[in-house]
């Protein structure tokens, strides 16, 4: 017995849909080669990069310019400095208004009445009094602005004696590196500028804005920087004696503590930042490596199972990293899969093909050899008869396979519609009912017209299946039989059933009848007159509608075969 009918396609199909992309390699295998036809694959170039990877580097740049862009706001430190220094220039012109009462009471002298001044030696005298370790400069000018003593000038015998400051002990490599720093901060944009510290040989008044000031009544400061880039503070009050002004003091210290905070405050920074830079440096890499080492793998993989000979590659497993790496790993690893069953089907049923062909060529070479020695005209005629039935069957071979070929670039191109699968039915009984045989068997439908009975799919296919079936019922059915096609909705499901009364199916055949070219006739039918792909193609189009397919046998009240039947079962259309 032969379980077959007319021509179908062949689907390749993956949890219930078609695999469109595998399909359309199938149907042009060539295509789908890297490397030009004869050429010897192209062999996997890529190899690890680590840190030169782009992937690294650019994460690595990112966040060390997102660590850096704030770290140089922070060295700025203005608003720090500039409260220092506001702090150094108010105790400066506390000293200056203590020390200007002091010269006021006790050196200045009458000349005549209503005419004052300061006594120069008195003034430097209690200059040092005063000003003893405080580290100030202390400088007092007299109205007309010539200076009249400086703290740091002492009179000698031999001559004066200038007094320089020295810089801490040990400051050198500290020193370097301070001026350095400020070097650097220096090219920073919007770095306030000060003016620069000059002192001529010949002090006066006009030199110093502050003292000018001071003269006029004023407590002006100043902030400057000398040669070396060092912070230079001042302040002048005038000397006064009855709100009359005698003279101005002016008082000077350098930046020194001024700049240690702040560069003990950037030092502080830059050991943060260069904690926090390590951190980053190890955190980038270490991203990078989440991210860009598993996607290596897996493309240094993809090239393996490309450019290998065999199946031994097999691509890295990272789902249960639970990411998105991890998805793009799943993925892959189940579009290889799919590549490799699409192969096996492929040669599957390339040899199928072959070995299918190679029968009716067998016969037909055999029959046209022996004509050509035959010479009896009845013997020569049987010949060419059996000439003519294996060009015909080549040709339905053929003109099959072609169709099956086919069927997954259709399907995937297709657009699923409402199919009233009532209806379908209706009109297939109704066109096989058209055709009057002898011995034809008769038509039963029970279709329930309150049901909606639709499902989505494509009709022609649709109609394809059940066309198959109904055209297999019919070879099995004896003459005068009767063929029952029902349909119902069950559950989410329409379910659609093919029944004849022929022979059944054999047993342990339940399964093997949905193979290709499966081949079984019933006995006095001529050879070669189906090519076993129709259950086949049928199976395929209903498992590419996320339906199934099952052959069963029909029994008889003692336990007998009476009869053969196909159930087929698709989702119900959803509202």
């Amino acid at each position: 017995m032969s379980l077959e009918s007319q021509s179908g396609r062949v689907l390749l199909r993956r949890n219930g849909r078609a695999g469109g992309a595998a399909g359309r390699a199938a149907e042009t295998p060539a295509d789908a080669a890297p490397h030009a036809e004869g050429a010897p694959p192209r062999p996997a170039r890529r190899r690890p990069r680590g840190w030169r990877s782009p992937l690294t580097r650019r994460i690595l740049t990112i966040n060390v310019l997102v660590l850096l862009i704030p770290v140089l706001g922070l060295m700025h430190l203005d608003q720090y400095r500039d409260s220092l220094i506001a702090a150094e220039i108010d105790s400066l012109r506390i000293q200056g208004r203590a020390f200007s009462l002091s010269l006021g009471s006790t050196a200045v002298v009458a000349t005549q009445v209503g005419d004052e001044r300061l006594l120069p030696e008195v003034t430097r005298n209690l200059m040092r009094v005063l000003l003893v370790d405080t580290g100030v400069r202390a400088r007092i000018f007299a109205r007309s602005g010539e200076i009249l003593a400086d703290s740091f000038v002492l009179g000698g015998p031999g001559g004066q004696v200038q007094v320089q400051a020295l810089p801490p002990q040990g400051e050198g490599g500290l020193g370097l590196l301070r001026r350095l720093l400020n070097l650097a901060v220096q090219w920073i944009p919007g770095k306030d500028k000060f003016p620069i510290y000059q002192e001529s040989r010949e002090q006066k008044a006009l030199d110093y804005a502050e003292v000018l000031g001071a003269l006029s009544g004023q407590s002006p400061g100043m902030v400057r920087v000398d040669r070396q880039g060092r912070l230079v503070l001042s302040v002048a009050v005038p000397v006064q004696r009855y709100r009359q002004v005698l003279g101005a003091l002016m008082l000077s210290k350098d930046g020194a503590v001024v700049d240690a905070a702040v560069d003990d405050r950037r030092r502080d920074i830059l050991i943060v930042c260069g904690v926090a830079f390590g951190v980053t440096v190890l955190l980038s890499f270490y991203l990078a490596g989440t991210i860009a080492r598993p996607i290596r793998r897996l493309a240094m993989a993809a090239d393996q199972v490309r450019s290998g000979k065999g199946r031994q590659y097999e691509l890295p497993d990272f789902t249960r990293r639970g990411d998105e790496i991890g998805d793009l790993s799943d993925s892959l690893r189940a579009m290889t899969e799919a590549l490799w069953a699409r192969l096996d089907a492929i040669e599957a049923f390339a040899a199928d093909v072959a070995h299918e062909i190679k029968n009716p060529l067998t016969s037909l070479r055999s029959a046209v050899e022996t004509v050509a020695r035959v010479e009896d005209p009845e013997q020569q005629k049987k010949l060419m008869s059996i000439i003519l039935d294996d060009v015909h069957r080549l040709d339905r071979l053929i003109s099959d396979i072609s169709d099956a070929s086919r069927l997954d670039a259709e399907l995937s191109r297709a657009e699923m519609e409402a199919v009233d699968v009532g209806e379908l039915l209706r009109a297939l009984v109704s066109v096989q009912e058209a055709v009057e045989r002898e011995g034809a068997p008769r038509f039963t439908l029970d279709v329930l017209d309150h049901q909606d009975l639709s499902v989505p799919g494509i009709e022609g296919r649709l109609g394809q299946i059940f066309r198959n079936l109904i055209s297999n019922a019919i070879t099995f059915s004896p003459p005068g039989g009767v063929i029952r096609l029902s349909a119902q909705r069950q559950a989410g499901e329409v379910v659609v059933a093919i029944s004849d009364e022929g022979p059944g199916i054999p047993e342990g055949k339940l399964e093997a009848v949905f193979q290709r070219f499966y081949t079984e006739r019933p006995a006095g039918e001529k050879f070669g007159t189906h090519s076993g792909l129709g259950l086949s193609i049928s199976k395929q189009i209903v498992e590419a509608h996320g339906g199934v397919i099952k052959a069963e046998n029909r029994r008889g009240p003692g336990g007998e075969v009476c009869g053969a039947s196909f159930v087929v079962r698709l989702p119900a259309e959803t509202d």
